[in-house]
């Protein structure tokens, strides 16, 4: 038997000296196999609409309206709701002795800050992340989770005198505890509205009921059987109102501390829920269409 030729591949021939096909083949690229590598991959999917995401925003909104329900008695301000904010600031500008009384013009001013920096930070981090990418949704929400308990922190170490029902006292509504407090929940409320609008939900806002009354009341198939549009700002609008009459029942019996530590935890489920999304299916290109 002749020894196989100097730089030859001793497995290129077969038994009979035919050239086996087999061995030059190109290799086949494979799926990674680690479970990291599968991990890594679950984690920058897209996660699709689903009424598990529904599920989610609603959530996140009864999260909202216990934060709320406890931000204008707290602090003569809302920490989500910047309608009334605005409002607010335009009259701390006509009418600047009311400041203190009607509301706190130094609150009003830190929560719609925050909120905006907040919106803008996420939403544009979020172009460049991937705004429904599954790391990027578990990251803000476990973000704005610890704001929201690093507020309910602030508030319970700087709760004040007399219960939570007593008359807000001016020096108390501006100090920094406060401040940190506001700044706190509305950078948390300026990034979750931005997270839901990245969902593609816009019947869910999580914040803002102005528009999903009004669409609900002028939609022309607002008593078929059958409306997901509808379902969703019903839905949404029920979720707020409860989690505003949850805030109010803790903040009435515990305090603002509580109503806040319950926020935060149903956005720490939720965040925790981001990880059960299914994925959105990649688009399959048209050969044609490519050429």
């Amino acid at each position: 038997m002749q020894p196989p030729e100097k730089g030859s591949n001793p497995r290129s021939r077969s038994g009979d000296g035919t050239l086996d096909l087999q061995s030059h083949k190109s290799p086949v690229t494979r799926a990674p196999s680690s479970n990291l590598s599968r991990v890594w991959h679950y984690l920058n999917e897209d996660i699709r609409v689903s009424c598990l995401a529904e599920l989610e925003l609603l959530i996140l909104t009864f999260c909202i309206g216990l934060q709320d329900a406890v931000s204008f008695p707290d602090f003569h301000c809302f920490a989500s709701n910047q309608t009334g904010n605005t409002v607010f600031l335009v009259l701390a500008v006509v009418l600047p002795e009311v400041n203190g009384d009607m509301f706190v013009t130094a609150n009003i001013g830190v929560a719609l800050g925050f909120f905006l920096a907040a919106a803008w930070l996420t939403g544009q981090l979020g172009h460049v992340v991937g705004a429904r990418r599954r790391l990027w949704l578990v990251f803000c929400n476990l973000a704005q989770s610890c704001l929201v308990l690093a507020a309910a922190a602030v508030q319970y170490l700087n709760r004040p005198p007399g219960g939570p029902l007593a008359p807000l006292d001016g020096a108390w509504t501006t100090m920094p505890g406060t401040l940190w407090a506001i700044g706190l929940l509305a950078t948390a409320a300026g990034s979750q509205v931005v997270l839901s609008r990245s969902l593609r939900l816009t019947e869910i806002s999580t914040a803002m009921a102005t528009a999903a009354w009004l669409d609900l009341v002028i939609d022309r198939d607002l008593f078929a059987l059958r409306n997901r549009p509808r379902n969703r700002r019903i839905g949404f609008l029920a979720a707020l109102i409860l989690g505003t009459l949850a805030g109010a029942f803790i903040f009435r019996r515990v305090g603002s501390p509580a109503a806040l530590m319950v926020s935060g935890a149903g956005k720490m489920l939720v965040t925790v829920m981001f990880l059960f999304n299914g994925a959105e299916k990649p688009k399959v290109t048209d050969p044609e269409d490519s050429a």
